[in-house]
């Protein structure tokens, strides 16, 4: 079964979740829409803290893709799962990519490795991925080598993909649109502390500990600094830290 439900009505149904299908590992595939801000439908419906209140669940996988083309064939492989799984995408048009005809399963747990780079790794997660491979572009210009990670799950994160490349870089930015309290960020420090790599340096950009305010999606984005220029300054502030 599926279950198609707006972010922020998926919150009411958390003990649901637990109790009635992650305890009983059963397959079935919530459909989160309006993950993340979502402009005219107001601070209600900002759907800001599912990869937070998801993550710590057992048994469940979350994922969220960087377009429409990943969201299909993440569907595709939330179904085919054995087990219950999340896919988190945002309201509002897709980027316009070429859709595949033949779908595949993601092996689960799998990122994407879209651009190497010898000074930075940037982490984006779901729709903070373009804006990520922009702030690239970017950080080029000014001298910067920048990797990017597509991580397409947060839970379970790719470890060898993500540690190799931060041990490469030795600097990190997380990019969500999500809070940081207990989101993909802290999942990537997590990750980074238990293989004993927290001399790695972390910037973590997403929401700050407050309710966000009506606004478009992309006033908002970049009020609350996950937008190119943010990612840009982001990894800059990291790059001008002393080692």
């Amino acid at each position: 079964p599926v279950v198609a439900i707006y972010s922020t009505f998926l919150q009411r149904a958390l003990d649901q979740v637990i109790h009635d299908v992650c305890l009983q590992n059963l397959p079935v595939t919530f459909a989160l829409d309006r993950g993340g801000v979502v402009g005219d439908d107001g601070p209600t419906h900002h759907g800001v803290f599912d990869l937070s209140y998801l993550r710590f669940i057992p048994n469940l996988v979350l994922m969220a893709p960087k377009d429409e083309n990943e969201l299909q064939h993440m569907l595709f492989t939330a179904i085919h799962h054995k087990g219950p799984a999340a896919l988190r995408y945002p309201r509002g048009q897709g980027e316009g990519v070429e859709l595949s005809d033949n779908l595949t399963e993601i092996p689960i747990g799998k990122a994407e490795l879209l651009r190497e780079g010898n000074d930075i790794l940037l982490l984006p997660i779901g729709n903070r991925v373009y804006p990520a491979m922009e702030a690239a572009a970017g950080l080029e210009k000014v001298g910067i080598d920048a990797a990017v990670i597509n991580p397409r799950f947060v839970k379970p994160l790719d470890s060898d993909l993500i540690i190799a490349w931060a041990k490469k870089t030795g600097r990190v930015v997380t990019i969500e649109d999500n809070v940081r309290m207990g989101g993909f960020g802290s999942a990537v420090l997590e990750l980074l502390a238990n293989n004993n790599l927290s001399h790695i340096r972390v910037n973590i950009l997403g929401y700050s500990d407050r309710f966000i305010e009506h606004g478009t999606q992309e006033i908002l984005w970049h009020k609350e600094h996950i937008d190119g220029p943010a990612i840009i300054n982001g990894a800059m502030e990291l790059m001008d830290a002393p080692a």
